[in-house]
């Protein structure tokens, strides 16, 4: 069934983040993630869709973008302006063909377009499709272009002063307890413009984490524990969260491997060693994935994140599992039948791997892969690949 993207009234605060900035939202299904940004964040998302589709396939799914009446950030550049100008510096071209380039990306992916609109005059988005569209509600709320899926936030206790917000859909929705994972990449933490005061703090974060020696440090995590409000950290949903401070003072580099063994296996929730090791390896075939797209990309992503999400109810896991099996599904819970009935029941989802977290991203032609990143995501497939083979 058509669904329309929600107002800004229709949206509420999102609570099941395990790391990054205050002020991220949800809509009441729980199926989209509102994050509030920064036109350099969108433009990044747009360039990515417009000229690094492999890349793309790895992000959250980008619906478009909406206006916060409460907020404002003083600034007049519009989002398409900020892609074509982002798309235009990396290619050498005017920002009218970069505009141009952006519109054909768009009207390429537009044979699944929106189904009209309602009596209220908003756009209604066809539930499931990545289509460019266009949203006024009322004058308020805008949304413009799409991309390839998810992406739940992480805090800080920051919030960022800004009138935009992407609208992505939630990775963590179709999971019935869903254990998330955040791991911020990267040894350099700071971008090119990060003022003094924010590369010594970042710097001294790199020297004392793990960020150091392994190019990565687990920014936040929560894992299911059954249900039962059982030992520390247990919040009332029965999740067992770990905080930023986890990976600042309590891992290093001799020790991390444990983040993911707690993260993986939880014999209170019916996770035994089976299935985690399957995740683990499941997991792993993706990060492969990534680091090659990565390799053979020339981006910098200053803080960026590793966002895991996987069924943390051991039953429904096996369930999810057996069920992948069928000819029919893939291993990641999408379904390969296009023909289905609208009036099916949903595959379960089994896990997913995103690269989330761009307000620091850019594409860079001619000065090579991101290494920085890269160290990374070699680091955590090495832990998964010994952690598969154990």
């Amino acid at each position: 069934m058509a669904k329309p993207l929600p107002t800004r009234a229709d949206l509420i605060d999102y609570n099941y983040a395990v790391a990054g900035h205050d002020g991220t939202l949800c809509d009441v299904d729980g199926e989209l993630f509102i994050k509030p940004c920064t036109p350099a964040e969108i433009a990044f998302y747009e360039s990515s869709v417009a000229s690094h589709p492999s890349f793309a396939e790895f992000m959250p799914t980008f619906l478009g973008t909406l206006t916060l009446d409460e907020q404002t950030n003083g600034t007049s550049t519009s989002i398409e302006e900020a892609g074509a100008a982002l798309l235009a510096k990396h290619n050498g071209t005017s920002i009218e063909e970069a505009s141009a380039t952006i519109l054909a990306a768009e009207e390429a992916s537009a044979a699944i377009l929106f189904n009209g609109s309602d009596t209220n005059g908003t756009a209604i988005l066809s539930n499931g499709t990545n289509t460019p569209i266009e949203i006024i509600t009322n004058g308020v709320p805008r949304a413009k272009h799409a991309i390839p899926s998810t992406e739940p936030p992480i805090k800080t206790g920051k919030r960022i002063i800004t009138n935009l917000a992407v609208v992505l859909e939630n990775a963590a929705h179709g999971f019935i307890k869903p254990n998330i994972l955040d791991v911020k990449l990267g040894v350099r933490l700071w971008a090119d413009d990060a003022p003094l005061e924010k590369q010594i703090r970042f710097d001294k974060v790199t020297s004392e984490t793990t960020h150091k020696d392994l190019g990565f440090r687990v920014a936040g995590m929560r894992v299911w524990q059954g249900g039962k409000r059982e030992g520390e950290d247990v919040d009332e949903e029965g999740y067992k969260v770990f905080n930023k401070d986890y990976g600042r003072f309590d891992l290093h580099t001799g020790n991390v491997h444990e983040a993911f063994t707690n993260f993986l296996f939880s014999e209170k929730a019916g996770v035994d060693e089976e299935l985690g090791k399957l995740v683990a390896q499941a997991f792993l075939a993706d990060l492969e994935k990534i680091e090659a797209v990565l390799a053979g990309q020339e981006s910098r992503m200053f803080s960026a994140s590793l966002l895991f999400v996987f069924e943390g109810d051991g039953k429904a896991l096996r369930t999810a599992m057996e069920e992948a099996s069928s000819p029919s599904t893939m291993v990641n819970g999408d379904e390969e039948d296009e023909d289905e009935d609208e009036d099916e029941v949903p595959v379960p989802k089994i896990y997913t791997v995103k690269v989330i977290d761009f307000a620091h991203a850019e594409w860079v032609p001619g000065q090579g892969p991101d290494e920085n990143a890269l160290l990374g995501v070699r680091s955590v497939s090495k832990i998964l690949e010994n952690i598969v083979a154990a």
